[in-house]
């Protein structure tokens, strides 16, 4: 790569389209800390625990390389799977056990070993010196940190605050889904974290007061199913029972077929 023999610092975006300003938020960092920025555009068939959800994923190419490159992307990635899985099968895959198995791990069988196995294709392809992802997928942050350090990946991995709507719903691409009704419900996911967050500010220890009213004020919400809303340790995402330091709280809920997830942080 040019690049690379020219001396620059290389920053990496992986992406699945459909970009928004998350994704903006991203690019803008890896712009201001990196020479030379890549963007990559893949819909990973092997992180969709179910094939509806891979077929209903957007994608739209066009819209997603012009706005790269209004954001001063220098080069976007953008292969087939056929490129990317050239056997159709994967034989050697990276599993990062522990993380991988609760919360997302649990209702999504087989979606982080999608993930860590499409990284670290992506970090093997690209030889990027920095790579940026959104706090917004806690966990898979997370799981790709842990594969970093177990595996000795040379990249350093750049966590991106989640940037939200201005009624507080984490940006995401599964947003254009919503129906208008389904929209104007959709913010209360991050109210109720927002609810459990302030029960810990307010003095509460016990997961189970922190998270009752949180699942309350989702209850109230009958079109919302609750998948699952946990107190957890922010790096090995193990549920605690009582909180002793700084705890991420996470959920996961339904609106129609449409899923949605967020966190926030709690330092403490």
């Amino acid at each position: 790569m040019a690049a690379r023999k020219s001396g620059l610092t290389i920053g990496l975006v992986p992406t699945m389209g459909a970009l928004h300003e998350g994704h903006g938020a991203l690019m803008r960092r890896a712009r201001e800390e990196t020479g030379y920025v890549v963007a990559t555009i893949f819909v990973n068939p092997t992180q969709f625990d179910r094939p509806d959800d891979f077929q209903k994923y957007p994608r739209r190419i066009e819209t997603d390389v012009a706005f790269c490159e209004r954001l001063g992307v220098d080069a976007v990635f953008a292969p087939e799977v056929e490129e990317v899985y050239p056997s159709g099968e994967i034989s050697a895959a990276v599993e990062v056990a522990d993380i991988s198995s609760r919360l997302e791990g649990e209702f999504r069988p087989g979606h982080f070993r999608g993930v860590a196995t499409v990284v670290a294709k992506l970090f093997n392809i690209v030889a990027a010196d920095r790579a940026y992802f959104g706090e917004k997928d806690a966990q898979q942050l997370a799981v790709i940190q842990k594969m970093v350090a177990d595996l000795n990946f040379p990249v350093t991995i750049v966590p991106v605050p989640t940037v939200r709507e201005s009624d507080g719903l984490a940006m995401s691409s599964r947003n254009q889904r919503l129906t208008p009704e389904q929209r104007r419900i959709a913010p209360v996911l991050y109210q109720a974290l927002c609810a459990a967050e302030g029960s810990i500010r307010g003095g509460s220890r016990l997961t189970a007061e922190i998270k009752g009213e949180a699942l309350n004020l989702l209850s109230r919400n009958p079109a919302m199913r609750i998948e699952y809303l946990e107190v957890v340790d922010p790096a090995a995402f193990q549920p605690v029972e009582t909180v002793a330091g700084d705890v991420r709280i996470t959920a996961a809920v339904w609106l129609g077929d449409v899923r949605l997830i967020d966190n926030v942080l709690v330092r403490c």
